[in-house]
């Protein structure tokens, strides 16, 4: 639509999902939900808007999710396949080069992390070689799409991010593993590339790669010589020293907020250290300048308080694989039930699951087990459930995810519930992929 006028306002943001794993895709910014696009008949979504602010969004679909930039004057076209939601997306139409770069750096990364797993044994020098050679690769193909496309500062600022700060943090990683007693000759040889970074970009400060780069940079920061990090990344005391960490050496409002609240989130869904939340809570109240973050933090603490042992599980809306409405309160029928959950988008993780119930029921018949999906199921979902050989009065999908993930504080599709014929809590925050999962039955 935009295409004709270069100086047009607005953007034009529409797109084909196949395969979808719901009726919808909701487009943040920042935290912020800008709007949710109900999927027509043929699965396509379609919206004008007359101006826009530039920089970076999120395009969601349940439970995916990716990053896009829009820019005023964009007429942009998606087609995305759910079943392989990051490998088949696909951008069509003017701004379309500067997204499918950004697809493509974040698959490339995935590419370069299986080599890469084999060469952390290196040294730091052949190490810091191994980086540079893979950052050149991928600054040569973005010197080649810049100068095939006329992009904005910002769009310029954020591909560039979009290669450099993933193997910046490539390298934070490496030094958490092997850094530990470097001397200070061996430190300022290994981090020279930090002085070409920027810890106070406002503009990348809901961008995932240069997010994960500024996190691990804080890791590092907070580790004391000697110390193993992964000795120390789950203690409070250590995302306390975080915290103190971004109040020291991060500038921008923005971005410290954001970066606080990464860990508060970290640190409050450590249910190990639930007990010591209360001082934490006390620091991150004085770090953090937005009262929207720290109500949002607060609440998650205390969802995570109604999941405690002995709570009444809290109460949230099911469908059947009828399509019927119904409660997770009225499917209790007396047992004790444990509580597991998948995907249709992650069927591999399904089959895995299910074998793993299969086995369980038979070893503990008093017990039923529930399967949740995640999405509500599409029209062939009894028919798969069926070949599967899967009782489906045992399956009920969520009606209103973000509602029940919050109730439930569902962070991870391994998550599992257990509860007893009371239906009462005995476990809230199990993981169903653990080989001692069984201690909690």
């Amino acid at each position: 639509m935009s295409c004709e006028n270069e100086k047009s306002k607005g953007v034009f943001f529409g797109g084909h999902i196949i395969n979808p794993s719901s009726n919808y895709v909701s487009l943040y910014k920042g935290n912020i939900s800008i709007d949710t696009f109900n999927l027509n008949k043929d699965y396509k979504f379609i919206k004008k808007y007359d101006t826009i602010s530039d920089g970076i969004y999120e395009l969601e679909h349940m439970p995916e999710h990716q990053t896009i930039l829009l820019e005023n004057g964009d007429s942009i076209w998606a087609r995305i396949n759910a079943s392989s939601f990051d490998e088949s997306i696909y951008f069509s139409g003017k701004g379309s080069s500067k997204n499918n770069f950004l697809i493509e750096s974040m698959l490339n990364e995935k590419n370069d992390d299986k080599y890469l797993s084999t060469k952390y044994s290196t040294n730091s020098i052949d190490f810091n070689l191994i980086i540079d050679s893979l950052i050149m690769k991928h600054k040569n193909s973005w010197i080649i799409m810049d100068s095939l496309n006329e992009l904005s500062e910002i769009a310029q600022k954020i591909t560039q991010a979009s290669y450099i700060y993933p193997y910046a943090t490539k390298r934070e990683r490496y030094a958490l593993l092997r850094g530990t007693n470097w001397s200070k000759k061996e430190d300022s040889v290994f981090f020279d590339y930090r002085k070409y970074l920027n810890y106070g970009d406002n503009d990348l400060a809901f961008f995932n790669p240069y997010i994960n780069y500024t996190i691990n940079y804080i890791n590092e920061k907070a580790l004391d010589s000697g110390q193993l990090y992964f000795n120390e990344k789950s203690l409070t005391k250590f995302n306390i020293k975080r915290l103190k960490m971004i109040d020291k050496l991060i500038s921008g409002d923005l971005l410290r907020n954001n970066l606080a609240r990464a860990i508060a989130f970290e640190e409050i869904l450590n249910f190990d250290n639930h007990n010591n939340h209360n001082e934490f809570l006390e620091i991150y109240s004085e770090i953090n300048t937005s009262k929207n973050y720290i109500s949002e933090v607060l609440e998650m603490h205390s969802d995570i308080t109604k999941m405690g042992y002995g709570k009444r599980l809290p109460r949230i809306q099911l469908n059947n694989t009828d399509g019927q409405i119904t409660n997770s309160s009225q499917i209790l029928n007396g047992r004790p039930t444990v509580f597991y959950f998948w995907s249709q988008t992650q069927m591999n993780h399904y089959r895995n699951t299910i074998e793993k119930v299969f086995f369980l029921q038979k070893k503990y018949p008093k017990y039923r087990f529930i399967g949740i999906c995640i999405q509500p199921f599409n029209s062939m979902i009894s028919k798969v459930l069926n070949m599967m050989n899967i009782n489906l009065q045992n399956q009920f999908s969520i009606s209103n995810f973000e509602r029940a993930s919050k109730r439930w504080v569902l962070t991870l599709l391994n998550k599992a519930i257990v509860v007893d014929s009371r239906g009462r809590i005995k476990q809230g925050f199990a993981n169903f992929s653990e080989e001692n999962f069984e201690e909690n039955l």
